[in-house]
């Protein structure tokens, strides 16, 4: 069986065929088979999209992550933690514009534990019992779980019991520990994320994956961090949820210490997206759902990448911060979202966390 077959076959490809394929398939071949498999996935002529909104918990984080020009140590002045009534707020516009799902992303903030979290949690579901939400990620689970002196499970679930519905995929970056430990050597290691990962799908609460790629990774830890995720989910126990989605984007350089460190070309050109997309797809063959980042590459690329793997255009987000402070400038809003994937030839399809028709 040649590689093309197995391809084709959904048959587990070897780490050197992979790299082989992502390094010497011209871009219409691996576009061509990784759309193959997107029509077995998902056979419709339909594209998912959703509206969310991201907040931020807390600007305080101690990861020093070297990308990341929004967090805030405890001594630097603009340090804030969310109050519920601006939760209120966004709510509420957030529901106005049709929405239904939080976005919470945190930070690893020394003073914040697993009881802050819960009750934030519980009040927020409370008051909006509706709203989903979409909260925190790998390396805040293992933070509050080495704070709180409580196993992942253990961390897990008390969340969930709280009102946790869906876990993203933050923090991966690239799951290979000399990157993780040049670019964000705060947070937990690829072992410790692939892990908190392990035990979310055993107690089938929906994840996704995600990969920033484009800075000081080879396209060896690319596809390393595609087997990682491939592995584990082949690991998922049978009829549970485990990885929804993979979403990979690129790195925003503007301004970060990242870039003054590592000076140089970051590969972020629109068919090096546009390849990984593919290889992404054709690797991640037990992955039902894969998203093009419409808000870092643009509209004309993820439009592309709609016909080479990717199956979703991902959220109009309403509020973002730590990409745009790196300097991306798109955004979008519910008519143009939906103008973009006709324009490629699908159909939109509203969706919610789970992939599941709003």
């Amino acid at each position: 069986m040649n590689i093309e077959e197995k391809i084709l076959q959904l048959t587990d490809l070897e780490f050197d065929e992979a790299v082989y394929v992502y390094k010497n398939f011209d871009l219409a071949r691996i576009m061509w088979l990784a759309h193959e498999i997107r029509k077995m996935k998902v056979p419709e002529k339909e594209v998912g999209w959703i509206i969310d909104r991201n907040v931020n918990i807390t600007n305080v984080c101690q990861a020093r992550c070297k990308f990341c020009n929004f967090h805030k140590t405890m001594k630097q002045d603009g340090t804030y933690i969310t109050s519920l009534a601006e939760y209120r707020v966004k709510i509420e516009e957030m529901k106005a514009l049709g929405g239904s799902q939080l976005l919470l992303q945190g930070g690893l903030h020394p003073d914040l534990g697993i009881r802050f979290y819960s009750d934030l949690f519980r009040s927020l579901k409370s008051e909006y019992p509706e709203i989903k939400l979409h909260a925190l990620g790998p390396p805040e689970i293992h933070f509050l779980s080495k704070k709180d002196k409580l196993s992942y499970k253990e961390t897990l679930e008390e969340l969930i019991s709280s009102g946790l519905d869906s876990l993203p995929g933050a923090g991966a970056e690239i799951l290979c520990d000399d990157i993780r430990k040049k670019i964000s050597p705060g947070k937990a290691g690829s072992d410790e994320w692939l892990a908190v990962m392990e035990e979310a799908h055993k107690l089938n609460l929906p994840t996704s994956a995600t990969m920033m790629y484009g800075h000081i990774e080879s396209m060896e830890n690319r596809i390393e961090h595609l087997f990682k995720l491939r592995d584990l989910q082949a690991k998922k126990p049978e009829g549970h949820y485990g990885f929804i989605t993979f979403v990979p984007w690129p790195f925003m350089d503007e301004g970060t210490r990242l870039k003054e460190l590592y000076p140089g070309n970051y590969r972020r050109s629109a068919v090096e997206y546009i390849r990984l997309v593919a290889i992404s797809r054709i690797v991640l063959h037990n992955i039902d759902h894969l998203q093009a980042s419409l808000l870092t590459v643009g509209k004309s690329t993820a439009q592309i990448c709609l016909h080479g793997g990717a199956d979703d255009l991902g959220s109009i987000m309403i509020e973002e911060n730590v990409v745009s402070a790196a300097g991306n400038s798109f955004s979008t809003h519910t008519e143009e979202i939906q103008e973009i994937i006709r324009g490629a030839g699908f159909t939109p399809r509203q969706r919610n966390q789970k992939y599941e028709r709003v």
